[in-house]
């Protein structure tokens, strides 16, 4: 019989070679392989052939070997990630103090070990249940849903999500945005009066002037009816690196020796500083200056507690005026005969105020940040509240108060943490007037490091909101008038020390972000480009070169709205932080004038040997010993490296939001996100030192 041609095999398969060759078998048991040609055997099997549950078996757990491979290698690069991080934070400060810092670092460490051992224990539970038959494939039993069921399922889940959001998230963050934003702009107004009260002073040239020549220089110094009693206090507390120089500086104050006294108010604990600081003290009374030494047995109170003390002596009652320094200022020679001509004929003036200078304000980025807002601070606040009111918040040091002022106002009082402020206070509502002299400059320093600021600030910020608790019945019940009242309350009180936290930690750093989520709340675009950056311009106008760091102090201004809202609440609730006093770090900066200045007295102190005559070679050698401390690397304008990530995202968001109002809102959250991650970041590096 003649073979039968299915053309139709030849256009299906490709085209053979070789033999075909059947292998048939007779027991059931094993299947029947058709081998068409030699390189058959080669070919992939189609998947449609059943597989042998031993191979299945076998491919599962090398893909399961595979899996545990990879999570390990990826925990351990997570795991040197971290100790490279840990390393870096600890080496960034004192090396000396590395075993002490991990100690106080163990619950980030514990957090992290948690993930890692819930992500083995999952992984762990999966192959467990592999081998217990618990997976779909081997289990009939289960019900696997198919691709419409999950779709449907999907969509129900986000209608309903759409649903809820519409209905009840969308109404509240809408009324906490527009409750925020009008807070927003009454801080705006009244920031924007206070410039345009600042441009009036500087048009008008209005400042306080000292009437006549007080003195007259050719009166010799014996002339002592013209020159009133004067006490200087220098309170301190372990500042190694700068009690020499504040001390030097207030030993040159040009006033006669008998009508001034100088008080080294020493709270150190730290043996090795006293012995330095009556060193440095006995030094300067050999010279002639009249300059004594104290230190309290009974440190309680911080600050208000020394100043308080010190006012206790007997001496002090002969002494009308007190001149008060903190341990990194350095007053200039003429800096009382600028200051107290201002008491005279004028009863009724309680303090006289000067303006800070820092001498490290271009050491990095965060001090050129810092020197923006407190130029802002002394140029326009300080100076339109002293002009108009008579009335701002002592500073703490640079100024000159009259005894009898601070006696009819209670003294110094140990209840807060800004004695300053509380002593302002309380004399204010007893009728005393401040002036504040903006051309009058004390040198001083600001904090170098983000964690220093950031202590400082929570003081500065959790203070006021604690005072407040407590000045609050004696303001309403006080004799003073009620706009002054009014404007202590609402002005000084609320609206710059409670509402401005408030607002820009609520309305920048949760409702901004949840937008993203909730669209429905969106806010508008000048609530979060052009308000915000026209005030930065305000702020930035009192300190014009700054101009360039626009960019990263708005960034700035808005990381530091979280600490400072943690202070305002800590404060207002009287939580555990709230009377924490951290002494903040200095760095013993001086100005180029000063070391000359040094150099002199260096060279003096050389032609001179009897300084010290009453010291032993001993003596002289400890003392020696002491003052030798490591030296340190000056870091000139030392920029952080996520410093300058935070001002090109910010610049970017910046270029984007000038193109296309629409991204504003995307690129604001992304270097918000950045923001939250690098703080964070800051913030554990803080806790483990």
């Amino acid at each position: 019989m003649a073979p039968g041609l299915d053309f139709s095999d030849w256009w299906a398969k490709d085209t053979r070679k070789g033999t075909p060759v059947v292998v048939k078998m007779e027991n059931p048991n094993y299947s029947v392989v058709e081998i068409d040609d030699p390189d058959a055997a080669f070919r992939p099997v189609e998947k449609s052939r059943g597989k042998n549950a031993k191979q299945v078996t076998w491919v599962l757990l090398l893909k399961a070997h595979r899996a545990v491979g990879c999570v390990a290698w990826i925990a351990t690069l997570f795991w040197a990630l971290l100790g490279a991080v840990k390393k870096r934070l600890i080496f960034r400060q004192d090396v000396g103090m590395a075993s002490e810092k991990l100690g106080k670092g163990k619950l980030l460490f514990t957090v992290i070990k948690a993930f890692l051992v819930t992500s083995l224990t999952i992984l762990a539970f999966e192959i467990v249940a592999y081998f217990y038959g618990w997976h779909y494939f081997q289990n009939p039993s289960l019900h696997i849903p198919r691709t419409t069921d999950i779709q449907g399922l999907f969509h129900l889940v986000y209608v309903t999500w759409l649903c809820f959001r519409a209905d009840y998230i969308a109404p509240l963050i809408q009324a906490l945005s527009k409750f925020c934003v009008a807070l927003f702009l009454i801080q705006s107004a009244d920031r924007l009066i206070l410039c345009l009260g600042c441009f009036w002073i500087k048009y008008k040239k209005i400042k306080p002037r000292i009437v006549g020549d007080p003195f007259n220089s050719n009166d010799v110094e014996g002339s002592g009816y013209q020159y009133p009693m004067v006490l200087v206090q220098i309170p301190m507390c372990n500042e190694r690196e700068v009690y020499e120089q504040s001390i030097s500086a207030v030993c040159q104050l040009d006033w006669p020796k008998d009508r001034l006294l100088i008080q080294v108010l020493d709270d150190s604990d730290d043996e090795s500083i006293r012995c330095l600081i009556k060193a440095e003290v006995a030094a300067w009374n050999q010279r002639g200056v009249n300059i004594i030494y104290r230190h309290r047995l009974v440190r309680t109170g911080y600050k208000a507690g020394n100043l308080k003390s010190a006012m206790s002596c007997e001496y002090v009652k002969a002494y009308e005026f007190v001149a008060i320094f903190d341990a990194d200022f350095q007053p200039n020679p003429d800096f009382l005969k600028k200051t107290v001509p201002h008491f005279k004929d004028n009863p009724e003036l309680g303090l006289v105020q000067a303006r800070w200078s820092f001498v490290n304000k271009d050491e990095n980025l965060l001090t050129r940040l810092q020197n923006i807002n407190l130029c802002f601070h002394f140029e326009v606040e300080q100076q339109v509240n002293g002009v108009f009111l008579n009335f701002f918040g002592f500073n703490g040091t640079a100024g000159v108060w009259r005894i009898k002022a601070l006696e009819e106002s209670g003294g110094w009082l140990e209840r807060t943490t800004v004695e300053d402020m509380d002593i302002a206070v309380r004399a204010h509502l007893n009728g005393w007037k401040f002036i504040f002299l903006n051309d009058v400059k004390v040198l001083c320093e600001v904090p170098e490091s983000y964690e220093a600021y950031r202590k400082q600030q929570h003081r500065w910020h959790s203070g006021p909101m604690h005072l407040f608790r407590l000045c609050l019945p004696a303001i309403v019940t006080s004799k003073i008038a009620i706009w002054k009242k009014a404007n202590l309350i609402l002005l000084f009180f609320l609206l710059r020390k409670l509402i401005l936290p408030f607002y820009s930690f609520t309305l920048f750093c949760i409702i901004l972000p949840l937008t993203m989520f909730v669209p429905e709340a969106e806010l508008p675009v000048w609530v979060i480009c052009y308000v915000p950056v026209f005030m930065s311009f305000l702020n930035i106008l009192p300190a014009p070169k700054s101009f360039p760091f626009i960019v990263p102090y708005l960034l700035f201004e808005n990381t530091m709205s979280v600490t400072k809202f943690n202070a305002m609440v800590s404060g207002l609730f009287k939580l555990g932080s709230s009377y924490e006093w951290v002494v903040t770090k200095k760095a013993g900066r001086s100005s180029e004038s000063d070391l000359l200045a040094a150099a002199e007295r260096e060279s003096e102190t050389t032609n001179e040997p009897q300084i010290h005559s009453s010291a032993s070679e001993t003596e002289l050698t400890e003392l020696n010993r002491l003052k030798t401390v490591p030296v340190q690397v000056k870091r000139v304008n030392k920029i952080y490296r996520k410093e300058l990530t935070l001002a090109f995202l910010l610049l970017t968001a910046s270029v984007r939001s000038l193109l296309a109002a629409q991204g504003v809102h995307f690129y604001f959250l992304l270097f918000q996100g950045v923001t939250f991650l690098l703080v964070g970041l800051d913030l554990i590096g803080e806790q483990m030192s």
